[in-house]
């Protein structure tokens, strides 16, 4: 976007109060500590001949590796703008919360399967060595979780890997439960019905949390502004005769853009100048980013243009 824009209205608090280095740095040791954990995992699982514990391993291995895409894409995303990608690379976050999205549909739709196979046939008790596992995997992805609590809130790229990871975290505690409950009470038919509630529960965070991010693919409007509201406004100002082809989206998660052909009454250059000028003013004041508008004088606007889009 080469040249810089004045920020007003409540796109003012431009979310930059962490600074994006340090965020990395948060997200690459939330990575780290799940790989190390991974490989710790299989070497005790192939040691002890515990299949829970290789079972587990690949669960961090997925938070791990939803983490990575996360980190990728924030780097990629501050890429500035060049001939290739001439909006600039912001995008690039989006991409990598829906591969998040689907791949963590895909999982709990998974969990459910088995839920309800276990529930058909209940499994043998496995023992005190899952809980124990269970208990270290939690530690981990609760720390985790905390390393990009803050940075989720902002961000829906963040926002997808720690959705992978509070549904590993159910799912450790989820095992943990169960996993207690069939070892004091034989109870077998708990382990099922927790991992069909996590399955749930996460199968609606995700589809839920995939909506805008779709939105923003598609170069829906943003949510905080409505482009029959803002077309209003324009056709209200004063000097425009009528305003028409408008686009409203969303350049990055925190910037709208907006372009439409303004129908100037007066043909006079310099007036139709200061029509624009106030245009401009107005949408700029209202929150939207990037402004392009084209003037056109009504004797020669075109003919029976939609309103909205082309």
């Amino acid at each position: 976007m080469g040249h810089s824009h004045s920020h007003h209205g409540q796109h003012g608090h431009h979310h930059h109060h962490i600074d994006p280095e340090a965020g990395d740095r948060q997200v690459a040791f939330a990575v780290a500590i799940n790989l190390l954990l991974t490989v710790a995992q299989i070497v005790g699982g192939v040691i002890s001949g515990s299949i829970a514990l290789i079972a587990d391993a690949v669960h961090n291995l997925s938070d791990a590796i939803s983490l990575l895409i996360a980190f990728f894409a924030r780097k990629i995303a501050r890429r500035p703008a060049d001939a290739q990608m001439t909006f600039g690379y912001g995008r690039a976050e989006m991409v990598a919360a829906l591969v998040n999205y689907t791949t963590l549909i895909v999982i709990s739709l998974y969990l459910a399967w088995e839920g309800v196979q276990r529930l058909i046939d209940p499994p043998a008790i496995q023992g005190w060595t899952v809980v124990i596992v269970a208990g270290i995997a939690l530690v981990i992805d609760l720390a985790t979780a905390l390393l990009t609590l803050k940075l989720s809130k902002d961000s829906a790229n963040i926002r997808a890997a720690f959705v992978h990871n509070l549904s590993d975290a159910l799912g450790s505690l989820g095992v943990i439960i169960g996993g207690v409950l069939v070892i004091l009470y034989d109870w077998r038919l708990i382990d099922p019905i927790i991992t069909l509630l996590i399955a749930g529960y996460i199968l609606w965070l995700a589809a839920t949390e995939i909506g805008p991010v779709i939105r923003n693919l598609m170069l829906a409007s943003p949510p905080d502004h409505s482009a029959e509201d803002l077309l209003n406004h324009i056709q209200g100002e004063e000097g425009v005769a009528a305003a028409h082809h408008l686009h409203l989206w969303q350049m990055t998660e925190h910037e709208a853009a907006l372009q439409v052909h303004v129908v100037v009454s007066d043909p006079d250059w310099s007036s139709a100048m200061v029509i624009r000028d106030r245009v401009r003013a107005m949408l700029t004041d209202k929150g939207i980013s990037h402004v392009t508008l084209e003037i056109e004088t009504a004797s020669e606007a075109c003919p029976n243009a939609p309103a909205i889009g082309h």
